[in-house]
């Protein structure tokens, strides 16, 4: 059937050739096309009479379609996985080679193509196939030897490496392997594919790499014209958004012209951008977004006289942008954000007149707003945020008739708003936030297309603005951070909103207008100044839509009523004053993700169905009044993240059903009446990082856990403030792993936990109280490189275990108030990191070791209220500590203490100390008083007791000592008669 086809096109071409070239008569041309149309139907009906014959004889060689089903018999089909393909952007279920079957020709296979003429297949389009598997080095692939077209992106090859025999595909034009999750290094034989016109590596994230050497290659050997004929050359490279390019860009031969793409981008290429970059004069597309160059742009970049399309935004790049790129002229697309460029940004913009697209936003560019830039009339998209620049805006945007977008945010720009900002015909978004914008005009001539526009964190004041009530298609408003409240006698009408932020404003009331906000997505009042109880008719409103709702930082008081919020994803009430018992409508959100009620005085038990939301990951309940038993969280869901129950009334024991939360990082449950042994079990959550029980009736020893990993994240441990008891656990603490400095660790930024929410509702960061450095202090932010333990004011005995000097990344360490013995070990000298040491409160003797003293940066210790004899180390950080990190150690001497060393019998230990209200007694007694009132109290106590037992017993003084003596010493007493007798 293609053979009549292509025969009968063939024939009509052939006589409409002649008819103009060979002059044939009308007529001639006629009969021609009669003798033609003759042949056609032939062809067409033998064609039609010999179909069942075709079918029987498949186009595509046996060999070849052997070939494909074996390769399909290679890989398993991800049944669990949807592929986008992003051709026609719409998902794939079915993979193409479910259609492959011996039955059929596989030239009718999807996904494959055959050479009409010889049945050779040509093309394989396997991308997005959820194919699932390792190709082998000896696939039957490699067989194919006539493939022009190999295309296996979007599908998992389980991180295995690029098989070298992919060079023996000669005759390849055009191969993508990208998001095929491939690992290893590109082997150099894709060098070999003399032929190649595209390879597109890109977003491979797994560890693909590409050595210099074979980049260099690939530049060279597939971009060389080689003879006069016209061999295929490669003209288009993508390797972007992979990991796997180290060193520096190789150097590039002024030969390599015939290049028309080059992707490099968020790859590991680094050092300075080199000159060699503008030989590239054919190049029509360079990406080399995200990589790690440094320096300047080159001024060779003139060169490249034909390019559309130039990004160089997430470098490092310095200084000046060359004058060489007004030179493009063709450029539509400009990206240099989020670089270090300084000064003011050039007037030769001006002549980049193609230009529709120009991001600049992110450097340190000053000054005024270029008024130049408002002649590029087909600018489209224009972000210049991030900067320093100052002063007020020009008034004439009227001249950017096309501009759909513009980003000045996080600059330093004032006055008043121009209105011809609000004119432009197609502008829809518009981000003047985080500047000093004073004020709007009064009368504006709105474009009614606005749909996003953010005036936050500006200097307006007064009235919500009258000239922003008739945007009929704003669907995302931000107005936060300002000094405007709402007169409720305007009418505004915001019938397509969707995203509404008017937190720390002057509000004083809900927002009427609120009243048609049916389609609203997110709302956020907080942190304003509204008092009382929640208007009826805001919680009569049915909100089918709404997923993001944060009333936080107000006076709302009164009961929490019934909510409409079926939808709800996000809730946060913190900082109210809101009572009573959480209403039933709670575990009506079937889709809450963040709950946080904190700070308020809630009370009664909390509803049990919290702990069957199969989708909450936040749980923030922290200072109420809440009672009863915690209810079994995570007894049928596992994605809570964050359990913060602190200071509150809780009674009875953890919930068993918490080993279920698996993916547990923060779990905080101090300040309660809970009464429990040591949940051990806990260790099983391998994600687990902050644990705290402090405050409660914990009792007993810290037991091991029985699983081989036993709290391998764990970097904060509070258990103080409790009954526990028993020596300390050298066990336990060997598996905080997360405690022990690995290679590799220090990155250099500091990070904060935070849960893995969806970024457009939430900012929400895990936050502490810890006893640090002596006081009790709320941490907003827990950052990732504060490790503590602190298991003060229990009943430990035993030694410190010498272990803990394991724990190398320790920041924190209080074991005060405890009953420890035996000396301070020598080996805590090895936590480098520690800050903060609290030994304070036992019965710790033995000297101070001296390998204390190289812990540079320990900024508080104390080791007063312990038996330690001797002279106080002295050196670095131990220089800097005062009287009362020794006070109660009678026989510590030397700077900062005033008693001089060598005075006295320094290997004299005295009594250990009963309690802290005993502190005050002892502190002024010495050995020398101690000797002295023995002596003298032996002596009268002789006397005494020889006239009592001499004479009969008064029974004052019988009353008298039976009243002060404790039982166990009238035991011992009457124990001492009976002997005598």
């Amino acid at each position: 059937m293609f053979l009549s086809l292509y025969i009968t096109i063939m024939m009509i071409d052939f006589a409409t050739t002649s008819y103009y070239l060979l002059k044939i008569s009308k007529k001639n041309m006629g009969i021609l096309f009669l003798f033609y149309s003759l042949v056609c139907i032939f062809l067409i009906v033998s064609d039609s009479f010999t179909s069942s014959s075709v079918m029987m004889h498949h186009l595509c060689s046996p060999t070849e379609a052997f070939a494909l089903l074996h390769f399909k018999q290679s890989f398993q089909i991800s049944d669990f996985r949807r592929c986008l393909d992003v051709t026609d952007l719409q998902y794939v279920d079915i993979p193409k080679t479910k259609s492959w079957n011996e039955g059929r020709d596989c030239c009718s296979w999807d996904g494959v193509t055959c050479d009409l003429f010889t049945g050779h297949v040509i093309e394989l389009d396997l991308g997005c196939s959820l194919l699932n598997g390792a190709i082998h080095p000896n696939s039957s692939l490699f067989q194919l030897h006539h493939l022009h077209t190999l295309n296996l992106a979007y599908n998992d090859f389980n991180i295995s490496s690029i098989p070298h025999s992919i060079g023996r595909l000669t005759n390849l034009r055009h191969l993508n392997l990208s998001r095929s999750s491939f690992s290893g290094k590109i082997p150099t034989e894709i060098s070999h594919l003399f032929n190649l016109v595209s390879l597109d590596l890109s977003d491979n994230y797994d560890g693909l790499q590409l050595d210099e050497t074979t980049f260099e290659t690939i530049l060279q050997n597939l971009t060389n014209l080689e003879s006069f004929f016209l061999v295929p050359k490669l003209e288009n490279l993508k390797l972007g958004d992979n990991d796997l390019l180290k060193g520096v860009l190789p150097k590039i031969h002024p030969s390599n012209t015939t290049l028309l793409e080059l992707d490099i981008s968020n790859s590991g290429i680094s050092g300075e951008l080199p000159d060699s970059i503008g030989t590239f004069s054919s190049l029509d597309i360079l990406n080399l977004k995200g990589c790690q160059f440094s320096g300047s742009i080159p001024d060779s970049i003139g060169n490249i006289t034909q390019i559309r399309y130039l990004d160089f935004s997430y470098y490092h790049l310095t200084g000046h942008i060359p004058s060489t790129i007004s030179k493009l002229k063709h450029l539509t697309i400009l990206g240099l954000s989020s670089n270090s460029f300084s000064g003011e940004i050039p007037d030769y913009f001006s002549n980049l007149q193609e230009l529709s697209y120009l991001d600049l936003s992110n450097n340190s560019f000053i000054g005024s707003f270029p008024s130049t830039i408002v002649s590029l009339t087909h600018l489209q998209h224009l972000h210049l945020s991030s900067n320093s620049l100052s002063g007020p805006l020009p008034n004439n945007f009227s001249m950017l008739q096309k501009l759909t977008q513009l980003g000045l945010w996080n600059n330093s720009l004032n006055g008043i708003i121009p209105s011809s900002l609000f004119s432009l015909p197609l502008l829809g978004e518009l981000w003047l936030n985080n500047n000093r914008f004073s004020g709007l005009p009064n009368e504006l001539k709105i474009n009614p297309n606005f749909e996003r526009l953010s005036l936050s964190h500006n200097q307006l004041s007064d009235f919500f603005p009258q000239s922003l009530v008739n945007l009929t298609n704003l669907s995302n408003l931000d107005l936060s951070s300002n000094n405007i409240t709402i007169d409720e006698g305007i009418q505004i009408t915001f019938p397509s909103l969707q995203i509404l932020k008017l937190s720390s404003c002057e509000l004083k009331e809900f927002p009427h207008f609120l009243t048609n906000g049916k389609r609203l997505l997110f709302l956020d009042i907080s942190n304003n100044k509204i008092r009382g109880k929640i208007p009826n008719w805001f919680r009569g409103i049915r909100w089918d839509n709404l997923r993001y709702l944060n009333l936080s930082h107000n006076s709302l008081t009164g009961h929490l009523p019934q909510f409409h919020f079926h939808n709800l994803e996000f809730l946060d009430l913190k900082f109210n004053s809101l009572q009573g018992p959480l209403p039933s409508s709670i575990c009506n959100m079937n889709d809450l993700e963040f709950l946080d009620i904190s700070r308020n005085n809630f009370s009664n038990s909390i509803p049990s169905c919290l702990g069957s939301m199969s989708s909450l990951k936040v749980l923030d309940l922290r200072r109420n009044n809440f009672t009863g038993s915690i209810p079994p969280l995570c007894a049928k869901s596992t994605s809570l993240i964050t359990i913060v129950l602190n200071d509150n009334q809780f009674e009875g024991t953890l919930p068993f059903s918490l080993i279920n939360c698996s993916n547990l990082e923060v779990a905080d449950m101090g300040n309660n009446a809970i009464n429990d042994t040591f949940p051990a079990w806990l260790g099983t959550l391998e994600e687990l990082q902050v644990l705290i029980l402090k405050s409660n009736l914990f009792h007993g020893p810290i037991s091991s856990c029985q699983s081989t990993l036993c709290f391998p994240e764990l970097r904060i441990f509070d258990l103080s403030h409790n009954q526990f008891s028993g020596s300390l656990p050298a066990k336990v603490f060997g598996n905080f792993k997360a405690m022990i400095k690995l290679d590799g660790e220090d990155t250099g930024k500091i990070r904060y936990m935070e849960p893995d929410m969806i970024p457009l509702y939430t900012s929400y960061e895990d936050s502490v109280s810890l006893v640090i450095k002596g006081q009790d202090i709320e941490l907003e932010r827990i950052s990732t490189i504060m490790t503590t333990i602190d298991l003060s004011s229990n009943h430990f005995e035993g030694v410190i275990p010498k272990t803990l000097k394991d724990l190398s990344s320790l920041w924190l360490l209080n074991l005060s108030h405890n009953n420890l013995i035996g000396h301070i070990p020598m080996e805590l000298g090895q936590l480098n990191k520690l800050e903060a040491l609290d030994l304070s409160w036992n019965r710790l003797t033995g000297k101070i070791p001296r390998e204390l003293t190289t812990m540079k940066f320990l900024a508080v210790l104390n080791l007063s209220q312990n038996l330690l004899i001797g002279s106080i180390p002295q050196g670095l950080q131990f220089n800097t500590f005062e009287n009362d990190s020794y006070g109660g150690n009678l026989d510590l001497c030397g700077p900062p203490l005033s008693k001089q060393c060598g005075t006295s019998d320094s290997s004299h230990v005295p009594q250990p100390l009963e309690s802290e209200d005993e502190s005050y007694f002892f502190c002024g007694f010495t050995w020398e008083s101690v000797v002295i009132g023995y002596s003298f109290g032996l002596v009268v106590g002789t006397v005494v007791w020889s006239l009592v037992f001499k004479y009969r017993k008064p029974e004052w003084f019988v009353e008298f000592f039976e009243g002060i003596y404790p039982k166990k010493m009238r035991r011992s007493m009457k124990r001492a008669q009976r002997r005598q007798t």
